[in-house]
């Protein structure tokens, strides 16, 4: 059978999704396979979001994740939009679930941390869910 393809999705795919990706990976890669992209792509992965993960969790995003857009991902069967500060990507179908998490960007190391534990969270309830 095959694994159930999760994309989580934002404008940039530089912060938020990142997390979301890595922490898929991390807490359930081997059940689900996780992506993420956005519509536009940055030149790298937020650098706060980057040493925060290696600092919490030992991910280091840099080494396997890149910002992309959309059409370069596998067709999910599952999308999560992180939450539109700045308007939703349009993706061709309405999203199954929406996140509504800030964006970290440009804050404190504790908002980054209050963002990644939500996300943690609700990963992990996403795979409680689905399994």
């Amino acid at each position: 059978m095959a694994r159930k393809r999760i994309a989580f999705l934002c404008v940039h795919n530089s912060c938020r999704s990142q997390i979301a990706e890595a922490l898929g990976r991390h807490l359930a890669g081997d059940r689900f396979d996780f992506y993420s992209a956005g519509t536009e792509t940055k030149p790298q992965i937020n650098q706060d979001a980057v040493r925060l993960m290696k600092q919490v969790y030992g991910i280091d995003m840099e080494k396997t994740q890149y910002s992309k857009t959309i059409d370069q991902i596998s067709a999910p069967d599952l999308v999560i939009s992180m939450g539109c500060d700045v308007g939703c990507p349009y993706i061709g179908r309405a999203f199954d679930y929406n996140w509504q998490l800030p964006d970290p960007t440009g804050q404190s190391d504790q908002v980054f941390l209050d963002v990644i534990r939500q996300i943690h969270n609700r990963v992990e309830d996403l795979v409680k869910t689905l399994s």
